[in-house]
């Protein structure tokens, strides 16, 4: 299965103690921010403070760096100066169409072939942040075998629609469940918008186990308190967990017998039940590294 992306934690480029102290919280990711956290006049000194941080710092969980869109002035920039760092994952912010996944996808297969990276190795991520976005969406995270997650932009997209964000964010229903049908058809990663207010962790709690239940991978994060918030409510249960043991043990079984039918206590185990074992078990490895301060 894929990388975990429970948290994505967001750090602005322009601040070289969040840059430095970012790795210590113990989020899945990093998003190394380019474009909304840094204004116009400080992005050529972001950019050289994001590439130092990859080369130098070298973080113990992935790393994504949030470019301005492809079509600003700062865009082919970001990806420029960049590039030759290496990072796991590029963002692409406000992402309206498979023609901008694509031309990320061709400048950066292009660096691979120019530092001699291994072809493929840097991945791509797109925020819808729109309605166009949204109805591009299943097209959007189909667009190119780069694409590992596709995420919600929450805030820009309310503010797209003309409305306000609620307690119980039935504003942004359908964009959940467009993007995560998308992500699921596309087998990729869907990833939550943030949560701004930091202080109101009741509502935050809420909305994790909201988007939890709809099927999400993980959430972006503004604030290392919301991550063991997230890492919690996503941990499977005991009892969850040896299930999801028993249906292994019972799976490999079958294989070794070269049996075609998988059963569990009389009841027939299909592939999708297997593939939420693994699942859980893979939460559950993940909260392990958490509790030893071993994040990778």
């Amino acid at each position: 299965m894929n990388k975990l992306r429970r948290t994505m934690l967001y750090v602005p480029g322009n601040n070289p103690a969040n840059l430095q102290s970012a790795g210590l919280y113990g989020a899945d990711a990093l998003i190394l921010d380019l474009e909304d956290a840094v204004s116009i006049n400080e992005k050529d000194s972001a950019r050289h403070l994001v590439r130092n941080a990859i080369m130098s710092l070298r973080y113990e969980c992935e790393i994504a760096v949030r470019i301005n869109h492809i079509r600003t002035p700062f865009g082919r920039a970001d990806l420029d100066y960049i590039l030759p760092a290496k990072p796991n994952i590029i963002r692409l912010p406000k992402a309206e169409s498979a023609g901008d996944i694509q031309e990320v996808a061709d400048i950066v297969q292009k660096a691979e072939e120019r530092y001699g990276f291994k072809p493929g190795s840097i991945k791509l991520m797109a925020a819808i942040e729109s309605a166009e976005g949204i109805l591009n969406v299943r097209e959007i995270a189909k667009a190119h075998p780069r694409m590992v997650a596709i995420a919600l932009g929450g805030e820009d997209l309310i503010a797209d629609l003309k409305t306000t964000r609620s307690g119980d964010g039935l504003e942004l229903h359908y964009a959940r469940s467009a993007l995560l049908f998308a992500a699921r058809s596309a087998k990729i990663d869907a990833i939550d918008s943030v949560f701004s207010r930091i202080e109101d962790e009741e509502a935050f709690i809420r909305e994790v186990k909201m988007i939890k239940q709809l099927g999400f991978d993980g959430k972006s994060v503004i604030h290392p308190r919301q991550i063991p918030i997230v890492h919690q409510i996503f941990a499977p249960t005991q009892q969850e967990i040896a299930y999801a043991r028993s249906v292994l043990e019972a799976y490999d079984d079958a294989l070794k017998r070269k049996s075609g039918v998988v059963a569990l206590n009389g009841n027939l185990i299909d592939q999708p039940i297997v593939t939420r074992a693994q699942r859980v078990l893979a939460y559950a490895e993940a909260v392990t590294r958490d509790e030893r301060g071993d994040f990778q």
